[in-house]
C-alpha cells in the first residue's frame, strides 16, 4: 500500500453542495474522481481554513463540523457529514512535525467536508485535519511535506485543500490573462518540471511568478498545494483544469507507481 496526495480547489464556501451552476464543473471531477480513488484507511486534509502557530492535528474522536462562513441560505448550516476522526494517525502525524501537537476538540471546516462530501458521499473513513501554520512562510509548509515523507508508505489518501485562485473581489468575473498565466506558472511548476529542488523553488518562491499577488492576495489557499509537493516530491499529474467560480482553477495529483 502506498499513499495518494491530491490538492484541489475546493470551491467558494458551501456552495458545491447547494447546486450552484458556477460549480458545476467542480462537482462533476470531484464526484468522478472519488470512485477512482482507492478507498484509503484514513485521510488527512491540510486545509486552508486553519491556521495555528505550531502545526496541530484534529484528535477528536467524533469532530462536529464547523460552519465557518456567513451569508449563505439556511441549509448552509444544516449540513452533515459524520466522518469518524482517528486520534491514533492524528499523535502519529503530529510526531513527525517539529513542535507538532494536537487539539482534542476541534471540528472539521468546510475545506474537510465540502470536498469529501463529493468524493466520498458515505461518510465512513476516519479523517483527521491539519492546520497551517499562522505565519504562512512558504518555506515552512514546504518543509512540513517533506516531514510527512514517512506517511508515504501507508494506505492513506493525503488531501491539501486550497484554491489555485483566491481573490475574492475577482471571483464572478470573467477569467482573465492574469490568472491564465499564474496557473500556467503552477502547471508548469508541478507537472513539467523534472528537478524536485526546481519543483521546490518555483513553489517556495511563487510570489516572483507572473500576478501571484493579484491570484492570491493572502496565501493560505496556495500553501496545502506546497505540503503535497513537499511530502510527494515528484512531478504531479493535473487531474482538473477548469472554471470553479468563473475563473481556471487547478487540481494535482501525486502517486507512487
Amino acid at each position: 500500500m502506498s499513499a495518494t496526495i491530491i490538492y484541489l480547489s475546493h470551491g467558494g464556501g458551501p456552495l458545491p453542495l447547494l447546486g450552484d451552476r458556477l460549480h458545476a464543473d467542480m462537482v462533476r471531477f470531484l464526484t468522478e474522481l472519488g470512485p477512482k480513488l482507492k478507498k484509503p484507511k484514513a485521510i488527512v486534509v491540510i486545509s486552508a481554513h486553519w491556521e495555528q502557530a505550531r502545526p496541530t492535528c484534529t484528535a477528536n474522536p467524533q469532530p462536529p463540523l464547523i460552519y465557518d462562513y456567513y451569508g449563505f441560505p439556511p441549509e448552509s448550516y444544516t449540513i452533515r457529514y459524520p466522518s469518524p476522526g482517528d486520534r491514533e494517525l492524528a499523535f502519529r502525524v503530529a510526531s513527525l512535525l517539529d513542535e507538532g501537537c494536537v487539539d482534542e476538540q476541534r471540528g472539521f471546516d468546510h475545506g474537510m467536508y465540502v470536498p469529501l462530501k463529493l468524493l466520498f458521499p458515505e461518510p465512513s473513513i476516519p479523517t483527521i485535519q491539519l492546520s497551517l501554520l499562522s505565519s504562512l512562510s512558504s518555506e515552512a509548509h514546504y518543509h512540513m511535506g517533506e516531514q510527512l515523507k514517512p506517511l508515504l508508505d501507508e494506505d492513506l489518501l493525503i488531501i491539501g485543500s486550497g484554491f489555485s485562485f483566491h481573490n475574492m473581489q475577482q471571483f464572478w468575473k470573467p477569467d482573465d490573462q492574469k490568472n491564465l498565466a499564474f496557473q500556467d506558472y503552477l502547471f508548469a511548476t508541478c507537472c513539467n518540471t523534472d528537478d524536485e529542488a526546481a519543483r521546490k523553488a518555483g513553489l517556495v518562491y511563487w510570489e516572483q511568478a507572473p500576478f501571484a499577488r493579484y491570484c492570491h492576495p493572502r496565501e493560505d489557499h496556495l500553501l496545502p498545494l506546497l505540503v503535497c509537493q513537499g511530502m510527494a516530491g515528484t512531478q504531479a499529474t493535473c487531474i482538473f483544469d477548469g472554471p470553479i467560480l468563473g475563473r481556471r482553477s487547478l487540481a494535482f495529483q501525486w502517486e507512487r507507481s
